[in-house]
């Protein structure tokens, strides 16, 4: 199916010309002279690129280009522009201009600039068709994946889901282990019965294993009745055992026994309990190399690893803070009766440059905390915890989450995301302020802050 090109141009020559040169290209071109139509024209149809001139009478293409970041952020914006005019062009390529074209322009660039264009508008197509299934799949709103790490995770999640197959989800804490299990979970054969969880570290081994196996009654001191343990309860459903790496030696035994032959014991008892149940685990550990220290059964870990999902730390998947603290205002302003519009500019740079030891569990803590204290409809800077400001301990921060066998050019890019990341927020993030103080070009800089996704965040 031919693209269809909404062509912005003042100049009736240049619309007749552009209109020939694009149906001649097989697209479908539609060509206005009043940018405001234009506008108007976007509400009700349907549109994969726009080309707009940058000077205009009643708005410039700088207007439409921000218009359309704000209501149509799908459909990528092309900026024609006189030669002398260059400066307006990068500003606009600043605030999200898909590229620009100076006139007199060469067909065969404006035409290859247009074919990258309708690329990327085909992309974000499939990427906004791919979140809508995923929205029906996953609905609940407590999943927010905007960006393609998080995307990845949850195309896993759809095939796993469906399948008898035992899942391990690893990641760093706070980042939504159990939120994925239950994912897996509501979206299996499994969804009408229990979904049961169970944190392997939050209880001491002999507590645990009362906790997973049951107990008979007079087992032990205090065993005064029958009890059946989470197996049990989860049975003909999914039980969730999360900081599996947690389990001591002989659990892990007992554990592989059950992922093995279905059936488990309670504790002082001999009768043999069929169990039916799916197991999604869930660590922080790297277990193959707890496997090869000897502090996790190699047998256990391919047992429980058939499906592994890697969740991304907050800090690697920077395109979805701005989801995710809306949706923690959302939530905690409903929760506290508080009437919130939403976050300023600055203060939302400063959570979009934040390493985020803590991951999102980190960030809902602190959206709560702005809503909870903040005294106006909108957070500000003012209203954020002193660490998220402090370039000093982003800086901190970042280094000290660096894995201990990283290789050195990984680690220098880390290293150099990190000080880049603390001269934005040193210079309230305007770009030349920050390249004087890294001693780079400001071309340089921006090609760093294109590398680790910080181009949005500068001035």
């Amino acid at each position: 199916m031919a693209a269809n090109i909404l062509v912005l141009d003042d100049e009736k020559n240049y619309l007749l010309i552009l209109e020939s040169i694009l149906d001649d290209e097989g697209y479908n071109v539609t060509t206005l002279s009043d940018p405001e139509m234009g506008l108007a024209y976007l509400e009700d149809s349907e549109v994969d690129v726009i080309l707009t001139d940058m000077k205009m009478p009643k708005l410039t293409g700088q207007d439409v280009l921000e218009h359309c970041k704000k209501n149509y952020p799908h459909i990528p914006v092309l900026i024609m522009t006189a030669f002398g005019s260059v400066e307006s062009a990068v500003e606009a390529m600043r605030i999200g201009a898909f590229d620009y074209i100076t006139k007199p322009f060469a067909n065969e660039e404006l035409l290859l600039s247009l074919s990258k264009a309708v690329s990327y508008a085909e992309t974000q197509q499939d990427n906004v068709r791919l979140r809508q299934q995923l929205a029906e799949k996953f609905g609940s709103g407590n999943i927010i994946a905007r960006g393609k790490g998080m995307r990845e995770v949850l195309e896993m999640v759809n095939r796993a889901a469906p399948t008898k197959s035992t899942v391990l989800v690893m990641g760093e804490s706070g980042t939504g282990k159990e939120l994925i299990a239950r994912a897996i979970h509501d979206n299996s054969t499994r969804k009408d019965q229990p979904f049961i969880s169970v944190n392997c570290m939050a209880l001491n081994p002999g507590v645990l294993e009362s906790e997973l196996f049951g107990h008979e009654k007079g087992s032990f001191t205090g065993a005064t009745a029958m009890r059946k343990g989470r197996f049990e309860q989860a049975n003909k459903g999914t039980l969730f055992l999360d900081e599996i790496g947690e389990l001591t030696p002989e659990l892990q035994v007992k554990l592989l026994r059950v992922l093995q032959e279905h059936q488990i014991e309670r504790v002082g008892g001999a009768e043999t309990i069929d169990v039916d149940i799916r197991i999604v685990a869930a660590t922080n550990k790297n277990l193959q190399e707890a496997v090869s220290k000897g502090e996790f059964r190699e047998d256990l870990f391919y047992r429980l690893n058939v499906v592994s999902i890697f969740l991304p730390p907050l800090r690697e998947r920077r395109e979805d803070i701005p989801f995710l603290a809306d949706h923690f205002l959302d939530k905690y302003s409903k929760e506290n009766e508080k009437k919130f519009t939403g976050f300023t500019a600055a203060a939302m740079d400063y959570l979009s440059a934040y390493e985020w030891p803590g991951n999102v569990r980190q960030l809902e803590n602190v959206i709560e905390r702005c809503t909870v204290l903040s005294r106006t409809e909108t957070i500000d800077t003012d209203d954020l915890p002193p660490e998220i400001k402090d370039e000093e301990s982003q800086f901190k921060s970042a280094v000290d989450l660096l894995p201990a066998r990283l290789n050195l050019a990984d680690t220098m890019d880390k290293i150099e995301g990190a000080l880049v990341r603390r001269a934005l927020v040193r210079s309230e993030f305007v770009q030349v302020k920050a390249a004087e103080m890294l001693g780079l070009s400001k071309s340089n800089l921006q090609y760093k802050l294109k590398k680790y996704g910080l181009l949005g965040k500068a001035k």
